[in-house]
C-alpha cells in the first residue's frame, strides 16, 4: 500500500473522531503528494494541493525539506503548477521558519538571477531562524562583495524583521471564561492520561477540561457570542497553571482561544490570554510568553479587613476573602496595552504593568519569545559582520544593581553565567533581566515529542556546544509498554540521540533501556553548585546548582542555543533551629517548612514565584533533593541548597560514581559527554579541597524578600499534605497548603492503597521499607497487607545497590508482583490486590498518565501531586484523595488499612534509620 493510501485510511479513521487530516511531516508521503500535483489527471490532485499548501509541517521535518525543494523548482520555473505562482511559493517559504526553507532562500538570494535574488532577499529579511551555517553563507557572500548579501545583512543589523511588524493593538477586547475555582493544574488543561497525543495538537485539544464536553461546548458558545473578542481563561480564587510544566496545556488553551500562527500550518495557535486571581504559575507564565500570549494576575479577591485594618479570619484561622471586582464568565473587559491597565467599560480595575513589560510586549508583537531571542542574535551577528554598531531596537534588559548590597546565592549564579552584559565591575541583583548560559538540560518522555517538534520548528539540528550535558528520559512512560509508548518512545529516543543527548533508550539497542526518573538523573549529572539546569518538568529542582522547570519549548531553546533568558528571581532564605525527634523523617521537615511558613506570614505564600535558598548544610544531594523537589509544590520558582564543604564533596563523589555506571553501561556518546562531566566534577572537588573556590554561599549582607526559620522542635508527629477534598470553599481544595499532623486522622481514616515512589524518595526510603517489613514479620510472625502497596524505585541504580546490600531480596520476599524488563506490562492495571507490587523504576502512579488507583480510593503516597484525578479519580460514591506523607507512614497505613495512631507509628519505626537532619552549626555565608 502506498503512503498516500495509508494517509487516506488515516483520514477516514480521524473523521470518526471528529478530526481533520493530520499534518504531514513525512518526506515519502509528501513526495507522493507532489507527484500527484504534477499529474494533471490524477484523481487526488485537488486534495494533494491542499495538503501540500496548508497541511505540511514546517521547520526541519523531512517533509519540510521536500516542500522547500519543490517550491524552489516552481520559483525557478523548473516545475509548473498553475495554482502555485512564484509569488505564492515565496509566501509559503516565508512561513516555513527555518532549516530547508532558509537554505532554499539563500540559494535563490545568492544566485545569478537578479529578479529572483531580490524577491528571495525580501523574504529573507523577514526571517530570524538562521543558524551558524546560514550566517556563515551570508558572511562569505558579503566578503565576496555580493550586493544582495550586504543588503540582507544591513536589514538584519537594523532588525527590520522586528521593526516592520505591526504594532500591538492598543486595546484588546476580551470576554471572560472561568475554567475553574481554586488553583487550576495543568492536568485540567492537558491531562496526564492523554500525554501520548500531545504532538497531535488537534487530537490533544479534545482533552481540555479533562474531556468535559459540556465545559468545552460552553467555551465554544461564548466564542460564537463574542466573535470580535478574545476569550480570557481564568482560575477564579486560585493560581492558573500549577503543577506540571506543560507546553501542551498552553497549546490547548491557544487552540481553543488563541489565533492561528500561520494560514499554512494547521492547529498551531498563538497568543492565548490567561489569568488567575493569584496570577499564573511561574513556569506556565514562561510558556505563555513562548506563544506571545498574555498572563494576568487579577487580584480580584482580596483579604477582608476590619475597621482597624486587621485581616478578618474564619473559624479555622483562614483569611476571609472579599471580591474586589467580578470576572464571572461572560464579563466583557478591555486590556489597554498602552496604559497597561485592565478596564470594565470606563472603570479601571487593575494595573497590569507586570503582564505588559517592554519585553513581554515584544514577545506579543513578534508572535512569541523565540523570534525575539533569535532576532537579537541575528542582529548582533549582522552588525558585527558589517562592522557597525547595532541600533537599539529591542527594549533594553532591566539591570538592577544596588551599590554595597551583597548577593544571594541565585544572584551569584546568574552573575557568573550571564552573557551579553557590560557591567563594568557592577553586579546584578534580583529583578534584572539576564541571558545566561545553561549547563545541563533535561527532556522527559511525555513532553519530549513536543520538544522535538519545537526543535524542528526552529530548524535546530544539533545540541549547542555550550551545554555540558543533556538527558532524554523514559520515566513518564515506564509503567506500561503499550502500543502508544511503543509508537512514540523509540522515535523520540532516536531523534534526541541524533541531536546529541544522552538517551535512556539506545536507538541501536546496545545498552539496557533505562526508565530512571529524570530529576534523579539530572541531580546526578549536575556536578557543580554553580550550574544552571533547565528541564522539561516542574520538578527540575536540583540540590546542586539552580534548576528551573520549563515547558518543552524553553527546553528546546536551551538545547539549541545553550542559553535561557529570565529575570533574576527574588529569594527567600530558609534556615533551621532545634532538633528532630528520633521518630521523625526528613519528609516531615519538608511539610512542616511549608506549614510554618504559611503560619509565620498569615497565610501568604512568600515562596510563590521566588527562589527558596535553603541552608540545608549537612544533607547530601540525594537526601536534600527531597526538600528541593517539594519546592515545586510550594509554588517556588526554584531552590538552592547551601551546603558545607564536606557534604558537597560527598555529593559530587556520589554523582561521579553514578555517571561512571552510565558510562560502563555504554550510554556515553562519541563526544564523551559523560566523561566530561566526571572531569568537571573532579575539578570542582579539587577547587573545594584547595580552598580556591569554596562551595556556593550567599553574602552575609544579601537582601531577601523574606526569611523563614523552621523550628524542628515544633515537629512533634508525622505531617501529611491533604487535598482537603470536602472543604466547603472549593478554592481551598487540591492545594498543597493544607498540612496536617497524623493525629488529625484519629487512627481510623481508611487507606485503600499505598504508593512509595516518584522523585521524592531515595535509596534510604527503600531501606526503610525493607526494615519495616522485617520488623513487622518479627513482631507478628508474618506480613499481611490490608491495602495494596505499590513500590516504584526512582532508578535502576537504586535497585542494583539494594540488590548488592540485600534489601531487594527482602522486598522480593514480601512482594506478589515484580517487574520484568523482558516482559513489561502491556496494559495499565485497573484493579489491585492486597499485596506488595514491585514496579519498574520510574514515575508510576505519581504521573497518572498510565497507572492509577481505583476511582474513589483514599491513597497514602510519598509522591508530589495531590491534584484531582491525578493519582486517583472520583467515583460515583466518593471523591478520590491522595494524601502525601513519608515512607514509614505509607508502609504502616497499608499494613493496617488505615491511618496509624501516633503510638502505633512510634512503635513501628523504633530503631529504624529514618532520614535524619541536623542543622549546620556553621555560618553558611560569605564575607
Amino acid at each position: 500500500m502506498s503512503k498516500y493510501s495509508e494517509y487516506l485510511n488515516e483520514i477516514e479513521e480521524r473523521k470518526t473522531q471528529g478530526l481533520h487530516p493530520k499534518p504531514i511531516d513525512d518526506a515519502e508521503l509528501l513526495s507522493e503528494v507532489i507527484a500527484q500535483i504534477k499529474d494533471a489527471n490524477n484523481e487526488h490532485r485537488d486534495d494533494s494541493l491542499k495538503f501540500f499548501i496548508y497541511n505540511t509541517l514546517p521547520g526541519t521535518t523531512s517533509a519540510a525539506g521536500v516542500k522547500a525543494k519543490f517550491l524552489k523548482e516552481i520559483i525557478l520555473g523548473e516545475s509548473k503548477v498553475e495554482e502555485i505562482s512564484p509569488e505564492s511559493a515565496f509566501e509559503q517559504l516565508s512561513h516555513m521558519k527555518g532549516g530547508p526553507s532558509i537554505e532554499v532562500l539563500l540559494d535563490l538570494a545568492l544566485g545569478t538571477d537578479a529578479a529572483t535574488a531580490d524577491a528571495a532577499a525580501k523574504v529573507l529579511k523577514t526571517q530570524v531562524f538562521l543558524y551558524d551555517a546560514d550566517m556563515e553563507r551570508l558572511e562569505a557572500a558579503y566578503k565576496a562583495d555580493n550586493a544582495v548579501a550586504k543588503d540582507i545583512l544591513e536589514s538584519y543589523a537594523q532588525a527590520e524583521f522586528f521593526t516592520k511588524l505591526p504594532e500591538v493593538d492598543e486595546e484588546i477586547k476580551i470576554v471572560t471564561f472561568i475554567a475553574g475555582e481554586g488553583d487550576i493544574s495543568t492536568d485540567l488543561l492537558s491531562p496526564g492520561a492523554d500525554a501520548h497525543s500531545r504532538s497531535d495538537r488537534e487530537l490533544h485539544g479534545q482533552c481540555i477540561f479533562e474531556h468535559n464536553k459540556e465545559q468545552q461546548a460552553a467555551l465554544s458558545a461564548l466564542k460564537e457570542q463574542h466573535p470580535d473578542k478574545r476569550v480570557m481563561l481564568i482560575a477564579e480564587k486560585g493560581t492558573m497553571g500549577v503543577g506540571s510544566s506543560r507546553m501542551s496545556g498552553v497549546n490547548n488553551v491557544a487552540l481553543w482561544t488563541g489565533v492561528p500562527g500561520s494560514p499554512y500550518v494547521p492547529f498551531v495557535n498563538i497568543a492565548p490570554i490567561i489569568a488567575g486571581t493569584n496570577g499564573i504559575s511561574p513556569i506556565f507564565l514562561t510558556t505563555v510568553g513562548v506563544t506571545g500570549g498574555i498572563g494576568i494576575d487579577l487580584q480580584n479577591w482580596v483579604k477582608q479587613k476590619d475597621a482597624n485594618g486587621k485581616v478578618v479570619v474564619d473559624a479555622d484561622g483562614e483569611p476571609v476573602l472579599e471580591q474586589a471586582y467580578s470576572v464571572e464568565t461572560g464579563t466583557v473587559l478591555t486590556i489597554n496595552t498602552k496604559e497597561k491597565k485592565l478596564y470594565n467599560g470606563d472603570q479601571e480595575l487593575i494595573d497590569i504593568s507586570a503582564s505588559l513589560t517592554p519585553q513581554k510586549v515584544e514577545f506579543i508583537k513578534a508572535g512569541g519569545s523565540y523570534a525575539v531571542v533569535f532576532g537579537k542574535k541575528l542582529q548582533s551577528f549582522a552588525a558585527k559582520t558589517l562592522g557597525v554598531t547595532a541600533p537599539v531596537v529591542f527594549a533594553p534588559s532591566k539591570e538592577i544593581s544596588h551599590e554595597g548590597q551583597g548577593l544571594t546565592a541565585v544572584e551569584k549564579i546568574f552573575n557568573k553565567n550571564a552573557v551579553g552584559t557590560d557591567l563594568e565591575g557592577r553586579v546584578l541583583h534580583a529583578g534584572s533581566d539576564v541571558r545566561v548560559e545553561v549547563n545541563i538540560v533535561g527532556s522527559q518522555d511525555t513532553t519530549g515529542l513536543m520538544t522535538s517538534q519545537e526543535l524542528e520548528s526552529m530548524a535546530a539540528t544539533v545540541i549547542s556546544p555550550i551545554v555540558d550535558g543533556a538527558y532524554q528520559s523514559g520515566c513518564h512512560t515506564a509503567s506500561v509498554w503499550d502500543k502508544k509508548a511503543q509508537a512514540n518512545i523509540p522515535k523520540l529516543m532516536k531523534f534526541m540521540n541524533d541531536f546529541g543527548l544522552i538517551t535512556a533508550r539506545d536507538p541501536k539497542g546496545v545498552y539496557h533501556s533505562m526508565t530512571d526518573v529524570i530529576h534523579k538523573v539530572l541531580n546526578d549529572i549536575t556536578v557543580s553548585d554553580w550550574d544552571i539546569i533547565i528541564g522539561g518538568d516542574s520538578h527540575t529542582r536540583m540540590s546542586k546548582g539552580v534548576a528551573f522547570g520549563a515547558d518543552s519549548g524553553t527546553v528546546a531553546l536551551a538545547l539549541a542555543t545553550g542559553e535561557a533568558s529570565m529575570p533574576i528571581p527574588e529569594s527567600v532564605k530558609v534556615t533551621f533551629k532545634g532538633s528532630m525527634k528520633s521518630y521523625m523523617d526528613f519528609r516531615d521537615v519538608v511539610h512542616a517548612t511549608q506549614q510554618q511558613m504559611l503560619k509565620q506570614f498569615s497565610g501568604d505564600n512568600v515562596f510563590q514565584g521566588r527562589v527558596i535558598e535553603v541552608h540545608i548544610g549537612t544533607l547530601t544531594a540525594d537526601q536534600a533533593f527531597t526538600f528541593t523537589d517539594w519546592t515545586a509544590e510550594m509554588k517556588a520558582k526554584a531552590s538552592i541548597c547551601i551546603s558545607e564543604d564536606e557534604t558537597l564533596i560527598e555529593s559530587l563523589e556520589i554523582a561521579k560514581s553514578r555517571i561512571q555506571i552510565m558510562i560502563e553501561k555504554g550510554m556515553d556518546n562519541e563526544k564523551a559527554v559523560l566523561q566530561g562531566l566526571i572531569n568537571k566534577a573532579n575539578k570542582r572537588i579539587a577547587e573545594i579541597k584547595s580552598g580556591d573556590k569554596p562551595p556556593l554561599t550567599p553574602d552575609s549582607d544579601a537582601k531577601y524578600f523574606a526569611e523563614v526559620v523552621v523550628d524542628l522542635d515544633e515537629i512533634a508527629e508525622p505531617m501529611i499534605a491533604d487535598p482537603d477534598v470536602y472543604n466547603e470553599d472549593v478554592s481551598k481544595r487540591y492545594t498543597h497548603d493544607t498540612i496536617r499532623p497524623l493525629s488529625y486522622y484519629g487512627g481510623d481514616r481508611q487507606v485503600d492503597l499505598g504508593f512509595i515512589g516518584s522523585c521524592m524518595v531515595h535509596k534510604g526510603d527503600m531501606k526503610i521499607l525493607a526494615q519495616m517489613l522485617k520488623n513487622i514479620e518479627e513482631l507478628h510472625g508474618k506480613v499481611e497487607f490490608k491495602a495494596p502497596l505499590v513500590v516504584a524505585p526512582p532508578t535502576y541504580n537504586i535497585v542494583d545497590e539494594l540488590k548488592a546490600e540485600g534489601d531487594w531480596e527482602v522486598l522480593q520476599k514480601y512482594s506478589g508482583f515484580e517487574f520484568d524488563d523482558d516482559a513489561p506490562k502491556g496494559a495499565a492495571r485497573t484493579k489491585y490486590e492486597k499485596m506488595l507490587y514491585l514496579e519498574r523504576p520510574g514515575c508510576n502512579l505519581c504521573m497518572g498518565n498510565q497507572e492509577k488507583a481505583e476511582p474513589g480510593d483514599t491513597v497514602m503516597a510519598t509522591s508530589t501531586r495531590l491534584f484531582q484525578g491525578r493519582v486517583v479519580k472520583d467515583s460515583s460514591e466518593k471523591k478520590g484523595e491522595s494524601l502525601l506523607s513519608s515512607t514509614p507512614v505509607v508502609v504502616l497505613s497499608t499494613i493496617l488499612g488505615r491511618t496509624p495512631t501516633l503510638e502505633e507509628y512510634e512503635r513501628a519505626v523504633k530503631d529504624i534509620n529514618l532520614t535524619k537532619f541536623k542543622p549546620s552549626s556553621k555560618l553558611l555565608t560569605s564575607n
